[in-house]
């Protein structure tokens, strides 16, 4: 019978998170500190609060149930406000400036953000700034469980928001590259279909740039390129792109800084499918911490 009224401790929680995470009790109860019959009857207790089996064990590990998915997801958030309570606390008993984690995609690496952070840590040389690099798919379950303060680039689509508020700063688009020898640069006239013959590097299937780039295709009535590689990592596609030919299509401020850099070209070539706003997500009717309000100050400026 599901309770009415249901009470849950942080241990309870705490529980939750870790097995869910491990995806078994054992694992749990080693990154809990617990013995594997402690953490059996711990999880007992809280299912007994909730009248809800949260955890399916089978001999493969403990899955979550809906009603476990669920709670999980809420007890993630709830650690991590704690963390950051935890953390405020620590740093005003210590007199230290705080810390903040952002998220951060292509877009905003290259210019936005390092101003940002240079400026923050000139005015306030104790705040600990943590950066991940990503894309939306990966950096908004990160904000939206905690593991995050913000988020700062191109906007996710409105099929990824819930649970996210925007703010949006300027708008961004992307640009085909390539080496700077290439035999497509100098060429004018350029259309998608004299690229169809070349090697391609594009973000995975599930992001939006993705997407985009699919769509421009299709536009003008050609199928995206095939068998392309798909990647992310700015290191490797720029020695795709260098060395062995490769196109990609790249945030325009990445683009640019990379051009000064004599590392690629930009083709005249326009895709308007790619336009988006750029800015800054963080969790809706969340509360930011001292730390994380001045950076997305310094970013507010910055933009």
């Amino acid at each position: 019978m599901i309770q009415s009224d249901i009470h849950l401790s942080l241990r309870a929680l705490r529980l939750v998170d870790a097995i869910a995470r491990e995806g078994h009790l054992s694992g749990a109860g080693a990154a809990l500190g617990l013995t594997q019959s402690a953490v059996t009857k711990a999880l007992q207790e809280a299912e007994a609060s909730c009248g809800l089996p949260l955890f399916t064990r089978t001999n493969r590990g403990a899955i979550p149930t809906a009603y476990g998915a669920a709670l999980v997801a809420h007890a993630r958030v709830v650690l991590a406000q704690m963390r950051q309570a935890t953390q405020e606390l620590a740093d005003l008993r210590d007199g230290s400036a705080g810390r903040v984690s952002v998220g951060t995609l292509v877009s905003a690496s290259v210019a936005l953000l390092p101003r940002a952070i240079a400026q923050v840590q000139r005015d306030r040389p104790g705040l600990a700034i943590s950066v991940i690099e990503g894309t939306n798919d990966t950096l908004m379950p990160l904000l939206r469980q905690g593991d995050l303060d913000l988020v700062v680039g191109s906007l996710p689509e409105f099929r990824t928001r819930d649970g996210i508020a925007q703010e949006v700063l300027g708008q961004d688009h992307a640009e085909v590259v390539c080496a700077p020898d290439h035999p497509l640069v100098g060429r004018g006239g350029l259309g998608l279909s004299d690229l169809l013959a070349c090697r391609w590097i594009l973000p995975r299937a599930e992001t939006t740039l993705r997407r985009q780039i699919d769509s421009a295709f299709r536009a003008q009535g050609l199928a995206p390129p095939a068998h392309a590689v798909e990647s992310v990592s700015i290191l490797a596609n720029r020695a795709l792109i260098r060395e062995f030919g490769y196109l990609a299509v790249w945030p325009v401020q990445l683009a640019r800084a990379e051009e000064a850099l004599h590392q690629i070209a930009r083709l005249p070539l326009a895709l308007p499918e790619t336009a988006r706003p750029l800015g800054i997500s963080t969790r809706a009717n969340a509360r930011l911490s001292p730390a994380a309000e001045t950076l997305l100050a310094a970013l507010r400026q910055n933009a």
